[in-house]
């Protein structure tokens, strides 16, 4: 039990993978510049990873591993996420046309979002088991959600301040992030166990 809080508490705030493994910048800049905008991209990459997580590791051990393809790993993964990515968009298309429009041609990025490829190749070379795996695909997705709603409330907040004309834009918005991962370091020192 305690390796599993282990893994859920590293996850999220002691190795975010945005704030500390600066995976997943693209959307973590793009899709921040609203809470209701992050909150639907979080939730999307948490279902998104968690599904892709289990698959791969599935493919990983029940068919690369026992037929010496290894060396496919990445193109199925990368084959596996596209897939769900579609089903993702299409589910939102119908279910919540508000957030598919809000998410835009950012729903699309989720497959090329470098965080869902790189948990499901870290759970394999982390040698979890399938249960870990998807503890550490959730944490690690949560992780995602906090950090980029965190920095969508910074975002908001920028807005409305006044910012010199030469840091409005990107460049505040890389020193908050660049502060905001920062504040998370601080959760480094956390020992459990």
């Amino acid at each position: 039990m305690i390796t599993y809080i282990s893994i859920f508490i590293t996850a999220i705030f002691v190795n975010n993978i945005v704030l500390a493994q600066f995976l997943g910048i693209c959307p973590f800049l793009g899709v921040s510049k609203k809470v209701n905008t992050a909150l639907g991209m979080g939730a999307a990459v948490t279902f998104v990873m968690t599904i892709a997580t289990i698959v791969t590791y599935l493919l990983q051990k029940y068919l690369l591993d026992i037929t010496g393809l290894q060396f496919m790993q990445t193109i199925v993964f990368i084959l596996v996420i596209a897939a769900l990515v579609q089903m993702v968009e299409i589910i939102l298309k119908k279910v919540s046309p508000s957030l598919y429009q809000a998410l835009g041609v950012f729903l699309p990025l989720i497959t090329t979002n470098c965080t869902i490829l790189g948990v499901a190749i870290l759970v394999i070379q982390k040698n979890f088991n399938l249960i870990e795996s998807v503890v550490f695909a959730v944490s690690t997705a949560l992780g995602f959600a906090l950090a980029l709603t965190l920095f969508a409330g910074i975002r908001e907040q920028l807005s409305l301040t006044k910012v010199p004309k030469s840091m409005q834009g990107i460049p505040i918005a890389l020193i908050a992030a660049g502060l905001l991962a920062m504040a998370f370091m601080g959760f480094s020192g956390i020992k459990i166990g």
